[in-house]
Formats: structure tokens, sequence, C-alpha cells
């Protein structure tokens, strides 16, 4: 999770990653978290109009921008939480979109990025939105083309080297599989019981095969076990 910031950041490419093709009309793009060095991912999604939905804002060199509206028209940035908008002032202006993201979303960026909640976001069959009422952030979650995509609401960072690895693997925020962190739940957690519910009813959408984090791996296969081993490990 990123911290907010009250001063928008200018367009700035990290170092980010290929952009990846996850199934039908779904894609990625890796990239760190400046100054963080923890893994953060960009999921791009196409509308059954064509248009494209991005969730998470990275910027992008322009071969990977050409790249991506060969894919389609960039529409509209949905931001999960308020602490995955470090690059999302540039990226509304970069690409044009509209940003969207939860109510509580909303009154925490309304000074840094123009940005709507996510029921005004145009509808569509192929997309679906859930809110995470057990946290405080509201977070939201999106579901499209058999993937479920998602902000904190778990995470699947493997152990990684240094000292700025043991301090994330002491804290519990990295690990051998997905799993909702120590850190987040005391951060954003108000009904971690709830929360729990939450993952076990979003185990069960039809059609679900793939778990996209913004912090880590796509889980590529048994998604719904994955989802019901993380509830396991919450309140009960």
């Amino acid at each position: 999770m990123v911290s907010a910031m009250s001063t928008p950041r200018p367009w700035t490419v990290n170092h980010p990653g290929p952009l990846t093709a996850r199934g039908a009309n779904v894609w990625t793009i890796d990239d760190l978290v400046p100054r963080l060095g923890v893994p953060r991912t960009m999921t791009v999604v196409r509308r059954s109009d064509g248009g494209l939905v991005f969730f998470n804002a990275v910027p992008v060199p322009d071969a990977t921008l050409d790249a991506l509206r060969a894919l389609g028209r960039p529409a509209q940035l949905i931001l999960p939480n308020q602490y995955h908008a470090l690059d999302a002032a540039a990226f509304v202006e970069k690409l044009g979109v509209t940003a969207y993201s939860s109510a509580a979303g909303v009154e925490a960026l309304r000074e840094r990025v123009p940005v709507q909640p996510v029921s005004a976001l145009p509808t569509d069959a192929a997309l679906q939105l859930f809110e995470v009422e057990g946290f405080r952030t509201g977070e939201v979650v999106l579901f499209a083309h058999g993937a479920l995509v998602v902000g904190d609401l778990f995470t699947n960072v493997p152990h990684l080297p240094g000292l700025r690895g043991l301090l994330m693997r002491m804290v519990g925020f990295t690990g051998p599989a997905p799993r909702l962190p120590k850190p987040v739940q005391k951060r954003v957690g108000r009904d971690l019981k709830g929360v729990g519910a939450q993952l076990r009813t979003l185990a069960e959408l039809k059609g679900l095969e793939l778990l996209v984090p913004s912090h880590g791996a796509v889980v590529q296969s048994g998604a719904a076990e994955a989802l019901r081993s993380i509830a396991l490990t919450l309140p009960q």
C-alpha cells in the first residue's frame, strides 16, 4: 500500500515490465512502487464497447502507450482505494480517462485528482464491481472476463531479498501464498469477519479463473480455493 500524497506526482515512468496478456481481454503491466520496491500491477480490461478500463495507474513508455491504444480506447481508471493513487492525476491527464473510486476514495482524493464514485461508472455486461465493506477504505474489487482484480484485499508477494525483504517478511507482508497481510488488516480493517465472508462469496463467482492482486503474482489456478484459504486466516 502507498501512502496518500498531497501534491500530485508528474508523469514519471519507473521500470514497468511488458504488457502481458492474461486471457481474453485482460492484460497486466508490472512495476515497483517508487521508493518502496514493492511489486505493483496495473490491470487493463477491455469493455464490451471496446473501451479500456485501467485498474491502478502506472506510467508507461510511449511504445507501451501505443500498444495499449491498439487494444482499444482508454476510457476509465479505477482506483481501488486512496492509497493506490500515486500516479492517478498524471495518468488521467496523459490518457484522458475518467477516474472512479469508492465513496471513501472520492472523499480522500478529491483535492488530488478528479474522481467520481464507482456508482457512476458506465455499466458493461463484461464487468462487475464490488466494494469491500469491511475495509475503512471501501476498497473496489473488479471481476471481468474470469479475472478477479483487487487492490489490497489480498497480496501474493514472495519473500524478497535484502534488509527490506527481511522487514517485509517479519511484518507478514510477504509469503509463499496469497494473504491479507497483518499491516493491511491493521491499517484499513473495520470488520475482518465480514471481509472473510466476502472472500468466500467472491470464491463463488461463476467463471472465476484468475486472481490478479495489485501487489504480487497472478494466481492462475485454484482461484476459489485461494480465496477460501485467505478467509480462514481471518476472524470467523
